[in-house]
């Protein structure tokens, strides 16, 4: 007996569901990657930090903190992008970039508050600027996932 052919409202039985967040891309592995390992990286630095000597930068150390919350938070919405969801990562990217370059400007400017570096102080240089970098990267990708689910659906509705 021949096997029963899925409708259109099923997935084929061996295509992934919707809600799978496979990865569809080298980028999207990289971008996982680091965000995991800038999540544990400034996590474990903040955490080791405020336990040992909260009182000598807590600006600084509380804000290392709340970049690792933003690098986990990058994460979830970087792996919901990979499957169509992109409206979290668009604000969770804008908001890290805005929050790398606000701490950047500002360990310039208020020296004061930053008598040891945070994550994104000066931008990120104690990193090699990767934390500068991460978020354009991350929008980039964003925007080519964007596109590409653009074009599949017009493909989709051409007879």
């Amino acid at each position: 007996m021949p096997e029963p052919t899925p409708s259109p409202a099923s997935p084929a039985p061996d295509s992934p569901a919707p809600d799978s967040a496979a990865p569809r891309s080298g980028p999207h592995k990289v971008l996982l990657a680091l965000y995991a390992l800038f999540t544990v990286a400034a996590g474990a630095r903040s955490a080791v930090q405020l336990a040992t000597d909260a009182g000598r930068a807590p600006v600084a150390y509380t804000l290392s903190a709340v970049a690792a919350l933003t690098y986990a938070a990058g994460w979830v919405a970087i792996r919901r992008a990979s499957v169509g969801r992109t409206g979290f990562a668009s604000v969770m990217l804008w908001v890290e970039l805005a929050g790398v370059l606000a701490v950047g400007t500002l360990s310039l400017v208020v020296r004061d508050w930053f008598p040891d570096a945070s994550v994104w102080s000066d931008y990120g240089i104690g990193y090699g600027f990767v934390p500068a970098v991460l978020p354009v990267l991350g929008l980039v990708w964003l925007r080519r996932q964007r596109r590409g689910a653009a074009i599949g659906e017009a493909q989709a509705a051409q007879p």
